[in-house]
């Protein structure tokens, strides 16, 4: 478990390293300044640090899907830490406080969106995002100044390692909340990767009847066995698939293949969440199959306060998700960490240290 180099109430370093995206394929480590915190603020010293999807596509695309750098951008947004100053305003944790981060800043725009899912507000702002410019920088930086309304307190028995899963982890409930009741229903996972590793531990958790878990790679699907799966099916099983006739299907693939792979291997009437975010444009999938069985497909996007139900569940051990990590490096190594995390083959998820 990493711990807070600074002693509460002495100064803070004036700059600390930093994860960088400037262009396609143009990945640094700067020594970014620490800015004086706003009185919401609380300064973090960072522990650890997720490498997620996004960040990946920043550096090897120069974009996320619609969200393209225009500008150096510090990623991250699946990170632990600890509070090493308190926000001025007297809100928030304390200092010496351990913490997980909610990342989304809800906000409105042009576009209706439901007052009870924020998540779809169309002014959302993200850590380490490129949606809107100036951009959003992440929290891949060894100090980060944040709004207390983006911390959660981590309960004793939640180390800081496990704990930059938590936002992962929250994307994954989500996903599972949105397909309703699972407890003794068949659930399909079309791509065992991080997302949907943590899906089917949190599908575990629900009491979901049999788990049956997909993937291109030997690796992914072990590490699904470890987290809950009763089965394990290769991608090009298709006949094995469709035998499943899924209740519920998780499609955290993010390709077309997957989602088609997820309607042919839902039962008739079924439920099909996709929370794998596809490439923008039309898709072929199979569509007239999901017409014809009457499934209902259902998108996932990140996630509201299912944050606090995560920490909850790893707090009283109901929730296991220590083996999604594979991989970890300290933040001096992130591009190497960044090439073991584009290795899907090989790594669940890639974890950069930010400790001295």
């Amino acid at each position: 478990m990493a711990t807070s180099t600074v002693s509460i109430g002495t100064a803070l370093p004036a700059s600390g390293p930093a994860v960088v995206a400037y262009a396609a394929g143009d990945l640094r480590i700067d020594d970014v300044p620490l800015a004086a915190p706003a009185p919401d603020e609380a300064v973090i010293e960072v522990a650890y640090g997720g490498i997620c999807g996004s960040d990946l596509h920043y550096w090897l695309h120069g974009a996320a899907g619609e969200s393209i750098l225009k500008a150096p951008l510090v990623l991250g947004h699946e990170i632990s830490g600890t509070v090493v100053r308190a926000a001025a305003d007297g809100g928030g944790p304390a200092a010496g406080t351990a913490v997980a981060v909610h990342p989304a800043t809800p906000a409105p725009g042009a576009a209706r969106f439901p007052a009870d899912r924020p998540n779809l507000s169309p002014g959302c702002t993200y850590l380490g995002s490129a949606a809107r410019y100036p951009h959003t920088d992440g929290a891949f930086s060894r100090y980060v100044n944040l709004p207390v309304r983006m911390l959660r307190p981590l309960p004793d028995g939640i180390d800081l390692r496990t704990a930059a899963l938590i936002e992962p982890a929250s994307v994954a409930w989500h996903a599972v909340a949105r397909a309703g009741n699972v407890a003794g229903k068949t659930v399909l996972v079309i791509g065992s990767g991080p997302i949907g590793a943590l899906a089917i531990a949190v599908l575990k958790r629900a009491g979901a009847g049999r788990i049956v878990a997909v993937d291109m790679h030997a690796k992914p699907l072990e590490i699904a066995r470890a987290v809950g799966a009763d089965e394990v099916l290769k991608a090009d099983e298709a006949e094995a698939i469709a035998a499943v006739e899924a209740d519920v299907v998780i499609e955290s693939s993010g390709s077309h293949h997957g989602l088609a792979s997820a309607i042919q291997g839902a039962a008739r009437g079924g439920t099909v969440v996709m929370v794998g975010l596809l490439p923008t444009g039309p898709q072929p999938v199979p569509i007239s199959l999901a017409i014809a069985r009457e499934l209902e497909l259902k998108g996932s996007f990140r996630f509201n306060n299912e944050i606090d139900d995560v920490i909850e569940a790893l707090a009283d051990g109901s929730l296991q998700i220590a083996p999604v990590i594979t991989h970890e490096y300290p933040v001096g190594a992130a591009l190497e960490a960044f090439g073991v995390a584009r290795n899907s083959a090989e790594s669940g998820k890639v974890l950069l240290s930010f400790g001295a």
